[in-house]
């Protein structure tokens, strides 16, 4: 990675940053540069203006419950080892849904509507040298 790459990377690093609507306050995670309802109301000759639509970046809490979730037995290249694990698609509380990895739990203790927050944990280990990636999963919360 290069070291632009990284210093514009960096305040997305160990957060979960998504991007608000300062119009109508709709909350996106992955981070959008334009808000999907003020630009379909706007295009549609609402009133407003093309300015309604700009976003902010916001630090989400991580915090959500389970919407729904699978155990994978067969994984993508890279992922073998890890089999059997958990997938899950979280409503955090700020309203996006998003999909991660479980962890730190057995399959018994998944429910729907579970409360989990979010960690972050290795993802995987690249070449010679073994450069470590980190990215966000959760657990089930206490």
């Amino acid at each position: 990675m290069s070291v632009p790459r990284f210093w514009r990377e960096i305040q997305t690093r160990y957060n979960l940053r998504g991007s608000k609507c300062r119009a109508c306050g709709t909350i996106y995670f992955p981070p959008r540069i334009v808000c999907k309802a003020c630009k379909e109301t706007y295009i549609k000759g609402a009133s407003g203006t093309k300015d309604t639509h700009i976003m902010e970046h916001v630090n989400l809490s991580g915090n959500g419950e389970i919407v729904t979730y699978t155990t994978v037995h067969v994984a993508p290249p890279g992922f073998e080892d890890q089999v059997p694990y958990n997938m899950v698609i979280v409503k955090l509380d700020e309203g996006p849904k998003i999909t991660g990895q479980l962890v730190e739990c057995t399959n018994g203790d998944i429910k729907i509507g579970a409360k989990v927050q979010i960690v972050f944990r290795r993802v995987r280990e690249d070449g010679l040298d073994g450069a470590l990636h980190y990215g966000y999963k959760f657990k089930l919360r206490e």
